[in-house]
């Protein structure tokens, strides 16, 4: 069980009985800052509740272990044994309350990682959809047979005409152009008088 004593002008003492050692820490707040030290004493176990005094030269800790007694003397920071016992006669003893912890120095121990899970086999892909046909203003893309269409203009890839131009939107007034060389064609002209290529009719 730990106990502690309010010093005054923002600090505080802890003092804790762990096995056969006596902890000590000194925890200082000011603006804005928190420091602490901590301490260790080979006491032996405690068989009373600690005491404390305040003397002129400074801060008296009285231990009743199963040593003996023991006395650690706080001066401004310091702290350390004293070797001989002090007069404590008219020395003030101060409050101590029991019951709280100590403040923690340590960082809490890590978790441990979890071990890494077999990859699962990945389950195959469905199959694409087409696409469906973009349009984007007059502007028209159809990706199977790869088709596009501007306005008056058209073109075609995978078909059999390379591309054509529509000057109107009669089928007779379509203007035809050679598929093997690009000339254009008239739609009578059964082959292309460019490069002799037979043209479909």
């Amino acid at each position: 069980m730990a106990y502690t004593c309010e010093l005054g002008s923002g600090q505080r003492l802890y003092l804790d009985n762990v096995g056969e050692q006596t902890a000590v820490t000194l925890a200082s707040s000011s603006a804005g800052q928190q420091q602490q030290s901590g301490s260790q004493f080979a006491t032996g176990a405690w068989t009373a509740p600690p005491e404390m005094f305040r003397t002129p030269q400074g801060v008296v800790i009285k231990l009743t272990t199963t040593q003996g007694m023991h006395h650690l003397q706080l001066q401004g920071s310091q702290l350390g044994v004293m070797s001989q016992s002090p007069a404590l006669g008219n020395a003030q003893q101060m409050q101590m309350s029991s019951g709280v912890a100590m403040p923690g120095t340590a960082m809490p121990p890590m978790e441990p990682m979890q071990p890494m899970q077999p990859m699962q086999p990945m389950t195959p892909m469905e199959p694409m959809q087409p696409m469906q046909p973009m349009k984007m203003g007059d502007m028209e893309m159809n990706a199977n047979p790869m088709q596009m269409r501007m306005g008056n203009m058209e073109m075609q890839m995978g078909s059999a005409a390379a591309s054509s131009i529509a000057s109107g939107s009669s089928t007779a007034g379509k203007a035809k152009f050679c598929s093997q060389c690009g000339t254009p064609v008239k739609p009578s002209d059964r082959f292309c008088a460019n490069c002799g290529h037979q043209l479909n009719g």
